[in-house]
């Protein structure tokens, strides 16, 4: 994400921390780099100069440049500016006092709308809403369909009627279906086009005022870089969105419609798609953005990814595995399908501190080796995968055939099982409820006895 952003905004700033002294000369200069950085990430031009103002009126000052630490003193400053252009804060979506909560996605046609729709309605359905997803796009093919499949990911029932309706009395009739079914949220897949143009304007002005919607969020590629600014600048002139989802995130962007949407529409970025996956939306948080903008990682996405994948009932089981030492290849499988969960590799190495794009340019992740262990662990028999002391050489060698591996694979695997037992036995022989690691929790009893030792 942001990979030449990234890059070269960490060139920039390197340029204040290698001296230990900045004249108002060397902010300029600095501040030169940046604005070239921000231009080539495709940044709207009015966006970077009214930035770099800000930043270069900030940093020039006496308490800046006469304190101890001015390189930091400049980092902090154009992070909090970056966080300001984004918005400042997570904004969350307007939820009507009486339901159901009408949402109406809108957007160009192939920026992503139909399926984030149904992300969308995941997300929700997850929170403990009922949503219902309304097929309004009566114009493209299969269009009706594929939101069809897609609810069907999502475990949401949609509402149609066919592509020879009016969308507006789709709109309508399904507001009413939804009340009359018990369901608090609608959201509605209106019709996109290759491009803007007034008829499809017209229709997403009736359908608004036909269901007066709480939000209307656009749906935007990020990967169209500036000419995301333009539509979305166009469809909040019309329509009045209250919200953008930025779509494609993970995509080699060069990040330019993040930092300039809201500052062009005044309206939020409430969401990011982040893969193909119906659980690919997260909430868009502007000061976690900058964070990785500034290659200072994303820690708190980090967190809130292991929270999602960590299950309270396996991770109590494990604890008692564990200190019975009798941790199977069968648990050691499910660590690591908790930490498939939780996304790529490479994406959760993204977020770790310090580790920049271009860092991971050129590394071998081999993304598929989970996958690997998983058919050597699935070819073993029960009594195998309880026991693999008991795996000869006969049996290695059927493992492999079975599993499409080497015997060498195999080896290999037993080997690092053996060592994740080691370092399990000595957890094991550890006062309960130190650690929350590889699956591990932490007793409430324990976690208060830890904050009195702390006090001590």
């Amino acid at each position: 994400m942001f990979s030449s952003l990234v890059d070269k905004m960490a060139g920039a700033l390197k340029k204040f921390r290698n001296k230990g002294k900045l004249t108002e000369a060397d902010v300029r200069e600095g501040m030169r780099e940046i604005k070239l950085a921000l231009l080539e990430a495709d940044v709207n031009f009015k966006v970077v100069r009214d930035f770099v103002a800000k930043v270069t009126e900030r940093a020039v000052g006496a308490e800046v440049l006469e304190s101890l630490v001015p390189a930091q003193q400049i980092v902090k400053i154009v992070n909090e500016e970056l966080i300001a252009l984004m918005g400042g804060t997570a904004a969350k979506l307007n939820i009507s006092p009486k339901p159901p909560t009408v949402i109406m996605m809108c957007g160009l046609q192939g920026a992503g709308k139909t399926t984030h729709a149904a992300k969308l309605a995941y997300m929700l359905k997850k929170q403990g809403k009922r949503p219902l997803l309304v097929a309004c796009d009566i114009y493209r093919p299969a269009a009706i369909k594929q939101l069809q499949i897609v609810g069907e990911q999502a475990g949401v029932p949609v509402f149609e009627m066919g592509d020879k309706t009016n969308p507006v009395e789709i709109a309508r009739a399904g507001v009413k279906n939804a009340t009359d079914h018990g369901n608090d949220i609608v959201i509605i897949d209106t019709a996109g086009r290759l491009h803007i143009d007034e008829d499809m304007m017209a229709e997403l002005e009736k359908i608004k005022a036909a269901v007066n919607p709480a939000e209307i969020l656009l749906v935007v590629d990020a990967m169209t870089g500036q000419d995301a600014v333009n539509v979305a600048e166009t469809f909040n002139q019309k329509l009045d969105i209250t919200g953008v989802i930025l779509t494609k995130l993970d995509g080699d962007t060069r990040g330019g419609a993040a930092l300039s949407v809201r500052y062009v529409t005044g309206k939020p970025i409430k969401f990011v798609g982040t893969g193909e996956k119906i659980d690919k939306l997260e909430q868009f948080y502007p000061e976690r953005m900058a964070s990785r903008i500034l290659g200072m990682g994303d820690v708190l996405s980090l967190i809130e990814k292991a929270e999602q994948a960590y299950d309270e009932k396996k991770a109590a089981e494990l604890e008692r595995k564990l200190r019975e030492q009798s941790f199977t290849l069968d648990d050691f499988l499910e660590q690591f399908r908790q930490l498939k969960s939780m996304g790529s590799i490479e994406q959760l190495l993204s977020m770790m501190p310090g580790i920049k794009p271009s860092d991971l340019e050129g590394a071998k992740i081999d993304e598929r080796a989970i996958d690997r262990m998983e058919a050597i662990i699935l070819s073993m028999t029960p009594e195998e995968r309880a026991k693999p002391e008991i795996i000869n050489a006969s049996r290695k060698r059927r493992i492999a055939m079975g599993s499409g591996n080497s015997v060498e694979a195999v080896n290999k695997l037993l080997r690092q099982f053996e060592m994740t037992q080691k370092m399990m036995k000595q957890f094991a022989t550890m006062p309960r409820g130190l650690g929350k690691l590889a699956g591990m929790r932490i007793p409430k009893a324990a976690q208060k006895s830890q904050k009195k030792k702390k006090r001590k």
